[in-house]
């Protein structure tokens, strides 16, 4: 496997870029994936000496072969295709998503207005399978003036394997120069495919994609479109979770949250609340046994508790499914409604009393519109993505590393999940504002220099 972050492009741009106004970006310049230096007690205690101590008057080469920098993205000024000639496809797959209405109109737009596209964009219906199946509409600034206020995904989507030889055939009648790939890990491994498949054929087709997982979990960059207004929108839920909990004795507020192998919307959810006393994640496991013990020990101090749970939460104390989805995914089980009857059934064994609220509001924060911070966000993706697509660029994503602007190769971007860093900010954050326990297992794999010594039962937090 390409292991580099160096991006692949179709053939030189030789012609001038229409666009005025802008500031150009070379493609030597690049972005640290880690910002953060340590400076030695010599060099912080050195005073300075002047002229030698300012920024070098030329910028510092980096390896590009390896994953330590992306280039940056924007407009380049110089472009490979033809604004007179080019054609453009998009393609929506997977789950719905805040945004994905945004992106295909920012594209639509920039490239229309700012690259002076002449063709018509094919928009591709229902993910992969309209591009197999060749159903497609025609996309226009008029057509999609005001797709953003809406939520879902203006061409719909799908999951699901597609033939990639199938899919570039279509391609390539339809005269396809650029496709763009609106999607997540999934998509994306399928948009490497096509790729593959063009390179083969060598056909200068450029495949650029545009990260979409609400659940946040994609490689490298630091957030994916959709992911604010998710954490927006479960705020409601939540807090009505909070009010009926409170509301009756014993009363548990039970909420869960999309995160199939990442639980970052659960986990930021809960820190903007201020209402959530515990926090399941698909990263930190638990036992039933150290759950009801913290609830016992939660209700001696308080008459209500609330829950927030990640979808991919507890599936190691759940019998496996042995069932995969369309897309190849375990089906997982439901820890919700297991909770849900679980819990006060097992405090019910210990002679407590108790009621669970339970409220699942993942469909109704998936499909809704995008909030501005993602609006604006989504739209400076999809613009990104149309400058590396007119510049020749190929086989890559556009997303956001220390909030610049950069293009990741498509293996890197599947290269693995994202996960929450139970050693990090916000999960030590989360602690901090819950009182929760610490599990056995965060216990564990902290770092200890006398693991020995550690507590064979779960840390307690006294609220």
């Amino acid at each position: 496997m390409d292991n580099s972050c160096t991006i692949k492009t179709i053939g030189i741009p030789k012609l001038h870029s229409p666009l005025d106004a802008v500031q150009f970006i070379e493609d030597n310049e690049y972005v640290l994936l880690n910002p953060v230096v340590k400076i030695l007690p010599k060099e912080a205690e050195r005073p300075f000496q002047g002229v030698s101590q300012q920024r070098p008057a030329t910028p510092i080469p980096f390896d590009t072969t390896n994953k330590n920098c992306f280039q940056k993205a924007g407009p380049r000024s110089r472009i490979f295709f033809d604004s007179e000639t080019v054609q453009v496809g998009i393609v929506t797959c997977g789950g719905l998503c805040p945004g994905l209405n945004n992106v295909i109109r920012a594209i639509v737009n920039c490239l229309n207005y700012r690259y002076g596209v002449k063709k018509p964009i094919y928009g591709f219906r229902y993910g992969y399978y309209g591009i197999a199946n060749k159903d497609y509409i025609s996309l226009t600034p008029e057509v999609v003036k005001d797709i953003h206020n809406l939520g879902g995904s203006y061409l719909g989507s799908s999951r699901g394997h597609q033939d990639s030889k199938i899919m570039v055939d279509n391609i390539i009648e339809l005269g396809i120069d650029i496709l763009v790939t609106i999607g997540g890990d999934g998509t994306q491994k399928g948009a490497h495919q096509i790729y593959e498949e063009v390179t083969k054929r060598n056909k200068q087709i450029s495949v650029i994609g545009v990260p979409k997982t609400v659940d946040n979990d994609l490689a490298y960059v630091d957030r994916t479109f959709g992911f604010e207004t998710a954490i927006e929108q479960a705020q409601a839920p939540i807090l009505a979770a909070h009010q009926e909990a409170r509301s009756v004795y014993h009363g548990i507020g039970l909420v869960k949250l999309m995160g199939r192998d990442s639980g970052f919307i659960a986990l930021h959810a809960s820190i903007s609340s201020g209402d959530v006393n515990i926090v399941l994640l698909p990263e930190a496991k638990f036992t039933m046994e150290e759950l009801i013990e913290y609830l016992i020990i939660r209700f001696k101090s308080s008459e209500h508790c609330v829950i927030v749970c990640a979808e991919g939460a507890g599936q190691d104390i759940l019998p496996p499914t042995g069932q995969t989805d369309k897309s190849g995914n375990t089906v997982l089980q439901d820890i919700g409604l297991y909770l849900k009857s679980e819990i006060p059934k097992r405090l019910a064994e210990k002679n407590i009393e108790s009621k669970v609220i339970y409220i699942d509001p993942s469909y109704q924060i998936r499909c809704c519109k995008a909030n501005p911070f993602d609006a604006a966000y989504s739209t400076i993706l999809a613009q990104m993505c149309c400058h590396a697509a007119m510049a020749g660029k190929t086989d890559m994503i556009v997303g956001s590393i220390n909030n610049q602007y950069v293009h990741v190769p498509l293996l890197k971007a599947t290269e693995f999940r994202k996960k929450v860093d139970k050693n990090g900010t916000y999960f030590q954050a989360m602690l901090d504002q819950t009182g929760m326990p610490e599990w056995l297992d965060l216990i564990q794999n902290r770092k200890n220099p006398n693991p020995e010594i550690a507590s064979p039962e779960p840390k307690l937090a006294t609220l």
